[in-house]
């Protein structure tokens, strides 16, 4: 034992004895100069003081520059929308002179709203199909079928047709809310619930539709929103298609009646209110309409569930635009009882806690907003207002205060409106449906069926887009860089959306933030818009001058999503961004890393709703920010302005797509780690598809209104054109598969190289590796079109 106690010992001694050998080997090497491995990362430590840049004010906001920036571009839209209420008078111009002068002073306003609604596929004829056996009828005071009707080409409304067998007053479309079958409105445990039954024991017809529920699906969000995304992308609604069924609903109706004579109303709550009100304002054959539960000033639409989110709407319409729109014809608005819902979100809008750092549900924050008595009286009061000097005199609008849905008072007013001889049947007993077993079938054909309209539309879109861009010349440069003017501006105005006004003076501040080997950088903030500021981090070569007697190119090194400027200067998120803000300014570049605003998760995705309410994106904040910094820029004596490069990655990626082609202060861009099928990534459904789709995953603001028929990827590659551009993709980058990119891309180099000749100014560079900066060809390209050395090996 004793024998193996000395071993032990010596064996410790001796590692000890080398270890110290080792350290003492270290430090003389250190102390004598010699070079030790550092990492790949930029070695960047803070600046020893924080004085700012010549030529700017000291910077000295203590907190996070970046929640600031998000903090003010929320108050900033808050009150854009304000303003798009208090400017919306100034688009209409009734004429009010007569009821038909009216209706033909409204219809471009009609026009407008299904437009937004994406209705542009248009209803086709047909017949009515019975579905099922009907020999087992609930009563005797009327019939009940389960019935389809055509819609679309390819999609039909279905749900039930209930005939009384007593003298018919008139046709009904009785449109439930999203969450309930139309069994509901026969049988409800409370009779006075089943409202449909007391219309059709009343002598009226009525039809009810299924409606897409909210129930959560598989994708841990609403079934309303899974069918949404895609149908947003391709420029259409789900209240778009549902609304169209209900018009197709009306259209049978009359079909089938026997008598063009016979009145047609319509009457929903909830989400059937909404679709009430919308068929109405479009459909003159619709004589009345009620709407309950629905109606309000929807000034905070940005608030509701993703299905709600109308693109634009706030511009032109609160819910008493919509409402003029039914006049000279009845409107009655039940308020008082609003259905209740919420998707992550408490029913005071306070967003639910998050585990990990991530919610436990995808899909957007939203409820379904319940106003105040006041708020719906001030908007009745506006619809009023409206149509008050109507001549020969002003339309009905009643409005009924109920603390039910769909009241007595209200199926009282429809009905009269409709004949005036009509009375409303008693309630009555529940009855049991055996068409309820059939209610959950019914709803999944419905959605499948949009879906599948949808990844219909998908394939469709690439030939719209040729179509599209038709008028583009690519016989000449000259010729091209003309003809493509008019798609920029459609690409601004309606696709990313610009706000009307001018840039603030930058009042450029700034403060020494980190020093490194060969660089230093400044924190730099500036204003654009009042509220709004941009923020970023500028990074100068410590071998640069700055007096002015030379000039240097400028690269801008976007970040990606949920980024900060401090991810692509060091060591921080070095994985994917590589330093590489920092490791240009080392090869001789300028660089600047702006704070672009997809950033601090639930706070920037609810401002893409916000803008997306007035017609605007994310894009209509970024692109004067990017204007302002390169603006700002080019103001410095040590910038050649003429040589100011973008480049992105992932979501800056996104961004090398969209800024660049409306600012022409970018002499070129490069799209790393996003280029690819774009619209085929928001909107495709099908299984195989879903591995690299958007349509089921956590990012629910990045659907943009209707790009399948305008611009996908290599239509903003033509905006950009004729400057050089540059796609960086790695292999086993997870965002799309090679060949998606590759066909994409292979648009943008046949429009270069084939069509204007400037081949050598595009690229596509394929690595082996993942989403990632790749610091290769992109650097090449950069010093050649920037026209800056590449530094020697030796350097």
């Amino acid at each position: 034992m004793k024998i193996l106690s000395i071993l032990r010992l010596t064996t410790l001694v001796t590692f000890a004895s080398l270890a110290v050998s080792l350290l003492i080997l270290f430090l003389s090497q250190s102390i004598a100069g010699e070079k030790t491995e550092t990492p790949p990362w930029a070695v960047l430590q803070p600046a020893p003081d924080p004085r700012p840049l010549p030529h700017t004010k000291p910077l000295i906001f203590p907190g996070d520059l970046s929640e600031k920036m998000i903090a003010g571009i929320d108050k900033f839209l808050l009150k854009q929308i304000a303003q798009a209420a208090k400017e919306r008078p100034e688009l209409w111009n009734r004429d009010l002179s007569s009821p038909e002068d009216y209706t033909k002073s409204i219809a471009d306003k009609q026009a407008e709203l299904s437009a937004m609604l994406g209705m542009t596929d248009p209803l086709i004829t047909g017949r009515i199909s019975y579905i099922g056996d009907s020999s087992d009828q609930p009563s005797d005071e009327f019939t009940l079928y389960e019935v389809s009707w055509p819609t679309l080409d390819d999609m039909q409304g279905t749900g039930l047709l209930l005939v009384p067998k007593a003298k018919i007053h008139g046709d009904i479309v009785a449109i439930p809310e999203a969450d309930q079958i139309p069994e509901d409105l026969v049988y409800a445990k409370n009779p006075a619930d089943a409202y449909a039954r007391q219309l059709v024991r009343s002598g009226f017809r009525v039809l009810i539709p299924t409606l897409i529920n909210r129930e959560t699906n598989q994708w841990k969000m609403s079934n309303r929103e899974w069918a949404h995304r895609p149908s947003f992308e391709l420029g259409r609604t789900l209240a778009g298609y549902e609304t169209q069924k209900v018009m197709a609903g009306v259209r049978i109706l009359k079909q089938t009646s026997g008598d063009e004579k016979r009145p047609v109303g319509v009457i929903g709550w909830g989400e059937g209110g909404r679709l009430a009100l919308y068929a109405a304002a479009l459909d003159p054959r619709i004589d009345a309409a009620a709407v309950c539960g629905y109606f309000s000033s929807r000034q905070f639409l940005w608030e509701e569930p993703a299905d709600r989110n109308v693109f634009g709407l706030l511009n032109v319409f609160g819910d008493a635009e919509i409402a003029s729109l039914v006049a000279p014809r009845t409107l009655i608005i039940e308020s008082g009882k609003y259905p209740e819902y919420g998707f992550r979100t408490t029913a005071w809008g306070e967003l639910e806690v998050k585990q990990d750092g991530y919610p436990p549900l995808k899909g957007k924050p939203g409820r379904l907003l319940v106003p105040d008595k006041d708020e719906v009286k001030t908007e009745v009061a506006r619809a009023r207002e409206f149509t008050a000097a109507l001549k020969p005199q002003a339309p009905t609008l009643t409005l009924v205060d109920s603390q039910v849905p769909v009241s007595q008072e209200t199926l009282t007013a429809l009905i009269q409106s409709l004949d005036a001889d009509a009375r409303l049947a008693a309630v009555s007993k529940p009855l049991e449906l055996k068409s309820r077993a059939q209610a959950n079938k019914r709803h999944d054909d419905q959605l499948a069926e949009i879906l599948r309209h949808n990844q219909r539309l998908l394939q469709l879109a690439y030939e719209s887009r040729i179509e599209f861009m038709k008028d583009l010349k690519t016989d000449s440069l000259e010729n091209f860089e003309k003809s493509v003017e008019p798609y920029r501006k459609i690409f601004r105005d309606d696709v990313i959306g610009v706000f009307d006004l001018e840039l603030l003076p930058d009042n450029a501040r700034s403060r020494k933030f980190q020093v490194g080997p060969k660089t230093i950088s400044y924190e730099v903030e500036m204003d654009v818009f009042p509220d709004v500021t941009a923020y970023g981090i500028l990074t100068l070569p410590k071998d640069m001058k700055l007096d002015g007697s030379e000039q240097r190119p400028v690269v801008v090194c976007q970040h990606g999503l949920e980024g900060r400027p401090q991810h692509t200067v060091g060591e921080e998120g070095y994985r994917a961004y590589k330093s590489f803000a920092t490791h240009l300014a080392e090869r001789g570049f300028i660089t600047f890393a702006p704070q672009n605003p997809y950033v601090l998760f639930d706070r920037f995705r609810t401002l893409q709703f916000k803008s997306q309410s007035i017609g605007r994106t994310l894009f209509s904040i970024a692109v004067p920010q990017h204007q302002q910094i390169t603006d700002w820029l080019s103001t410095l004596p040590f910038v050649d302005e003429k040589r100011i490069g973008f480049y992105g990655i992932s979501y800056g990626g996104k961004s090398a797509m969209r800024i660049p082609p409306l600012v022409k202060n970018y002499a070129l861009s490069i799209c790393s780690a996003d280029f690819g099928e774009w619209v085929w990534k928001n909107a495709a459904t099908d299984q195989r598809s879903l591995r690299y789709s958007y349509a089921n995953k956590g990012e629910y603001e990045i659907f943009e209104w209707n790009l399948g028929s305008t611009f996908n990827y290599a239509e903003m590659a033509a905006l950009i054109c004729p400057r050089p551009f540059m796609v960086e993709r790695g292999h086993f980058d997870g965002v799309e598969p090679d060949d998606r990119v590759a066909q994409e891309y292979a648009k943008v180099r046949f429009l270069y190289q084939a069509q204007l000749g400037i081949g050598d100014r595009q690229e596509l560079e394929f690595i082996k590796g993942p989403h990632a900066i790749h610091e290769q060809g992109s650097y090449d390209f950069l010093h050649k079109h920037l026209n800056w050395p590449a530094p020697k090996e030796s350097d």
